[in-house]
């Protein structure tokens, strides 16, 4: 099993959104999500990669415990949701939602790949995102999954060259 590094921006629970600044080497306070809309798991970036959208992929961690901002984490990748967002402006681009699973975590340790998930888990991860970006006035949705070996093929491709 290959593993990934995630940097988590988001700990699971809060409620609003930190965007990691890769020039000044900081977090900055992108938004406030509404009362009620909090992270379910831990978000991040999977750091020396590019999505459509120009910015690293974007990774949730499955683990028992809370991150915080910047804490950097081994995880296996048990898949990968691609997703279709459309921008306030109108421009739809991809941007997918890679799953990993904390290599420390004991409470996901039997997860390998993302069939082995809950099929109320993927929903509410649909419904968190879709929610999150209508906030934003932004639309979403999921147009597949692929496991772990498909969405480690693409993370191998996304990757920037010389880092």
């Amino acid at each position: 099993m290959q593993t990934i590094t995630a940097m988590i921006e988001c700990p699971k629970g809060i409620n609003y959104k930190l965007k990691y600044d890769q020039e000044k080497h900081s977090f900055k306070l992108n938004r406030v999500l509404p009362s009620g809309l909090v992270f379910p798991y831990d978000f991040g970036m999977i750091p020396g990669t590019k999505g459509e959208d120009g910015d690293p992929l974007d990774v949730i961690v499955l683990s028992e415990i809370s991150g915080f901002p910047g804490l950097e984490m081994g995880c296996r990748i048990i898949g990968v949701l691609q997703c279709e967002q459309t921008e306030k402006n109108g421009k739809t681009l991809r941007n997918d939602r890679y799953l990993g699973v904390a290599e420390k975590s004991s409470v996901y340790a039997n997860i390998i790949d993302i069939g082995d998930l809950p099929e109320n888990m993927i929903s509410q991860l649909e419904a968190f995102f879709k929610n999150y970006n209508e906030q934003d006035g932004k639309q979403f949705r999921i147009l597949n999954q692929l496991d772990a070996n498909e969405a480690m093929l693409v993370i191998s491709d996304k990757k920037i060259k010389g880092i």
